[in-house]
């Protein structure tokens, strides 16, 4: 077992190298009236301590705010997030701004808690995927110039700045590719039913297929499947209707997965368009309603870098679109194409 010891000093820096600790100081953060050889001895001396500078505690002592972003994401394990927290951190990087990223693990308390850490630590502005339905709290924040940013799931109670998927979109196209298979009877297996996203994809789905003439869709529609078990619950829950859909969508790659594992166990399994493309789709042969979450990450991450230039200018809101790519699972027609709904 290695024995801890304690972080060498400025101090100790400026004691080894012959300087004062005003001007080690300004020699390791590069400020002027520094002569090189002075510069030169004192990063010697750091290096051989093993010194490493605290730009947060040196930022707060002059009562700014630090350089750091904090990311608010809904879970980890969702690899839609892991592609957002990438274009986000390619973006802010090349600012100089490093990103901080926590789940919420879809706890609505607990991102809460998240952003007051967050907060605490000042950090310089929020990125923020949430699973609440309150947000009047950040206003303050907001009012004394701290940027925020909501990602996929728009705020309901405050204004600010927005980057969200074309959902209304996306589905359509999706019930529009299935009901030109022939499909009428159409499942939908949904997310958390307090999130908005999955109210924009319900509201969208009834919408696309009242318009097709398929009445009572509401009983085909299931939600709170959240994660791989449950949504392959809700997918065998709809398969034991009578008369039971011909055709599937799910709403996120997680519940995608979930439906996978139940219909590869079927001779005859019914046409199924998930919403957000994954790794192994392709070969899969899953159609998808397709879209950038890294693209979301950027704009979300160039929305903050503008405002800390000083933008003071309205919240904007940024839709991103969507597309369906077609790969066989969606193209599947129904047995009987004149079966009624």
């Amino acid at each position: 077992m290695v024995a801890r010891t304690n972080r060498p000093t400025l101090r100790q820096v400026a004691a080894l190298s012959g300087v004062s600790v005003k001007t080690a100081s300004r020699a390791l953060n590069a400020e002027p009236y520094v002569s090189a050889a002075t510069a030169a001895k004192v990063r010697a001396a750091a290096e051989q301590l093993g010194f490493r500078r605290n730009a947060i505690a040196r930022d707060l002592r002059a009562g700014a705010r630090s350089t750091l972003v904090g990311l608010i994401i809904g879970d980890l394990a969702n690899p839609f997030y892991s592609r957002l927290a990438r274009g986000a951190e390619r973006r802010l990087r090349s600012s100089g701004l490093p990103l901080i990223t926590a789940s919420s693990e879809e706890d609505p308390q607990l991102e809460q808690r998240l952003i007051a850490e967050m907060l605490e630590r000042r950090v310089s502005a929020l990125l923020v995927v949430s699973s609440a339905a309150e947000h009047a709290y950040l206003d303050a924040e907001r009012r004394l110039g701290l940027p925020v940013v909501f990602l996929d799931r728009a705020p309901q109670d405050i204004v600010a700045d927005t980057i969200v998927i074309d959902n209304e979109r996306g589905v359509r196209q999706g019930v529009d590719h299935l009901v030109r298979q022939g499909h009428r009877r159409i499942g939908l297996v949904g997310d958390l039913g307090r999130l908005s996203t999955h109210r924009e994809r319900v509201a969208a789905f009834g919408a696309a297929l009242t318009a097709a003439g398929a009445g009572d869709w509401q009983r085909y529609v299931r939600a709170d499947s959240h994660d791989v078990p449950a949504a392959e619950r809700a997918v065998r829950e709809l398969l034991a209707l009578t008369p039971a859909p011909t055709a599937l969508i799910t709403t996120n790659n997680r519940i995608t997965t979930g439906a996978l594992r139940v219909l590869r166990e079927l001779a005859a399994p019914p046409a199924l368009v998930g919403f957000d493309d994954f790794d192994l789709a392709d070969l899969l042969g899953v159609s998808v309603i397709a879209h950038d979450p890294e693209r979301m990450g950027e704009l979300g991450a160039e929305l903050i870098v503008t405002r800390l230039a000083g933008d003071d200018g309205p919240a904007r809101r940024v839709l991103l679109p969507t597309r369906l790519v077609p790969r066989g699972s969606g193209e599947r027609r129904p047995a009987h194409l004149d079966e009624t709904v």
